[in-house]
């Protein structure tokens, strides 16, 4: 029988070994690790709001059709609620291997400022997608809908609705969402400025929750018989101010003005269920979301700040505008 043949290796080798060993186990059991310190450049990350809601998989749809046209990868990641608590841990995820640019919509505009400065400050382009961060030191563009003009254009569709007079009550989803107080906003103020008939109940939270919204409107109804209007600044929001119109037999006399373009929400302007929507172009978002990463991972001038398109959806004009639906699937 042979004896086996020792070879004395330094300490040092054994050690190197070592680390190569448990860096790959790491690598294999968790997916991709980057721990070279480079960005990837021609890796992209989009981490929506929320995982599976329409506005974000159309904005998805967008963004990956563009990444492969300019010759990117495009990977999608999202938190399963809305909320800065469950949106960090996928950021700091990402951020771990290295993407060129994060294309991000914060869940909120102070609680998200840190996580984001963190992938900023580990070399990655950030933008900001839907919503956006009150720090505009971090993020190097924002492409948005201009909010704030979607929530005049509610207002003036709602007092069409209602002949611009009585009751309207805000139903919004959580105070620190930039986009949907800004609707808010814009909405109150195009109420005060213009429509001296029609009364502002104020803007009450839902919390992302149709059953909470259902309860400000049954509430709301109580105190307010007489309510005229709803503005619900978000899908949750509109629901469940339907569910609750519906239990207090007032579906179709209250009238609903929403604001996106779900298929469910789609389904309920056709059925009566809401009078109209206002909806964005959330496909356009995640395209031009893409130009300005690869704008700024090749040099090229990046724009700070970007509006997109939205319209008023009703039952007589919603046949010619069906590209403004969104999307289930790409």
């Amino acid at each position: 029988m042979m004896r086996p043949l020792y070879i004395t290796v330094p300490r040092a080798a054994v050690l190197a070994g070592v680390v190569l060993t448990v860096a790959g186990l790491v690598a294999g059991c968790g997916g991709s690790v980057n721990n070279s310190g480079d960005t990837h450049p021609k890796n992209l990350v989009l981490i929506p709001g929320v995982a599976n809601e329409p506005f974000y998989i159309s904005m998805q749809c967008g963004a990956q059709a563009e990444a492969k046209q300019l010759g990117y990868t495009l990977d999608t990641q999202a938190p399963t609620q809305f909320d800065a608590s469950l949106q960090t841990p996928v950021l700091t995820g990402v951020i771990a291997n290295k993407p060129g640019a994060i294309l991000i919509a914060p869940t909120h505009a102070q609680a998200m400022a840190s996580p984001i400065k963190q992938a900023k400050d580990a070399g990655i382009k950030v933008i900001e997608v839907d919503t956006a961060l009150e720090d505009t030191s971090i993020a190097l563009s924002s492409i948005a809908s201009d909010n704030v003009k979607g929530g005049q254009l509610a207002a003036q569709t709602l007092a069409k609705l209602v002949g611009e007079k009585g009751p309207v009550l805000v139903i919004n989803t959580k105070a620190g969402t930039s986009t949907t107080d800004q609707r808010a906003q814009g909405f109150e103020a195009e109420l005060k400025s213009k429509y001296p008939g029609m009364t502002p109940l104020g803007v009450q939270y839902n919390n992302n929750e149709a059953a909470q919204a259902a309860s400000i409107v049954t509430a709301t109804l109580a105190a307010h018989p007489d309510l005229a209007g709803i503005f619900a600044t978000n899908l949750s929001s509109a629901e469940g101010a339907a569910t609750g119109l519906r239990n207090a037999g007032k579906l179709g006399q209250v009238k609903v003005v929403g604001f996106d373009a779900s298929p469910k929400q789609v389904q309920d302007l056709k059925d009566g269920t809401v009078q109209a929507l206002i909806t964005q172009n959330p496909g356009d978002i995640g395209k031009q979301g893409v130009d300005q990463a690869a704008a700024a991972l090749e040099g090229k001038p990046v724009t700070r700040k970007i509006q997109t398109d939205m319209i008023a959806l009703t039952q007589e004009n919603m046949s010619t505008n069906e590209q403004f639906f969104y999307k289930s699937k790409c």
